[in-house]
């Protein structure tokens, strides 16, 4: 599956890419409205993810161009226009989910699963690595069976971890993909975190990789 960005910041581009990919998909960029356009018109692209203020045609334009070749795509606004006229405009407009900049990867990946999701073309809904699977639609984990209720962070981070068994993940990475490029809070936001998954799960599922990070053990590991 293929999820378009159409995005002239180079930042909020590196971001994004990073944090989809990372998630598994493959991501199509385009850093300005005519390309993004052409592109969104590909019928290898399942979702949009577009922002408003772009250079050679602006992202309203982009929309109802888009609308009317291809009224059942699924698009994301991402923009930093915030006011409630604007966010009412362009969902008039055909758009179907609006984000305000700055924002959580974990927000916007979970609601790209649900667009996914809402029109049936979703990736497979559980990930497992040995005694642990986690259930995207639910938002629920489980440990040999037993169904372990999340938050919105938890899940997030623990879902970062599963799909990437074995790999060590810094707190500065950790912050980065389910926190945001802009997060300001408390240093020790991962710590705290991990600490509440540890409890949740039980056993040594999430280990602490000394002077490196986190990682979740494999898949051999936690048989």
């Amino acid at each position: 599956m293929a999820i378009l960005l159409v995005e002239d910041a180079a930042g909020i581009v590196a971001f994004v890419r990073r944090g989809l990919e990372s998630a598994g998909y493959q991501v199509i960029v385009a850093d300005d409205g005519i390309d993004g356009l052409v592109m969104a018109l590909s019928s290898e692209v399942e979702i949009v993810v577009l922002d408003l203020g772009l250079p050679g045609i602006p992202g309203e334009e982009v929309l109802r161009r888009l609308r009317l070749r291809r009224p059942s795509v699924p698009v994301i606004v991402l923009t930093a226009r915030d006011s409630v006229s604007d966010r009412v405009a362009n969902l008039d407009a055909g758009a179907d989910d609006y984000m305000v900049k700055p924002f959580s990867m974990s927000e916007l990946l979970a609601r790209i699963r649900a667009r996914l999701r809402s029109g049936d073309q979703g990736r497979g809904d559980v990930l497992a690595v040995g005694p642990l699977m986690l259930h995207l639609g639910a938002h629920t984990a489980s440990v040999d069976g037993r169904t372990i209720t999340l938050t919105a962070r938890e899940f997030a981070l623990l879902e970062v971890l599963i799909r990437h068994p074995g790999q060590v993940f810094s707190q500065t990475q950790l912050l980065d993909r389910v926190w945001g490029y802009d997060f300001e809070g408390a240093s020790n936001v991962v710590e705290v975190y991990i600490s509440q998954l540890r409890r949740k799960l039980g056993g040594d599922l999430i280990q602490t990789i000394r002077g490196a990070g986190y990682r979740l053990g494999t898949g051999t590991e936690l048989e």
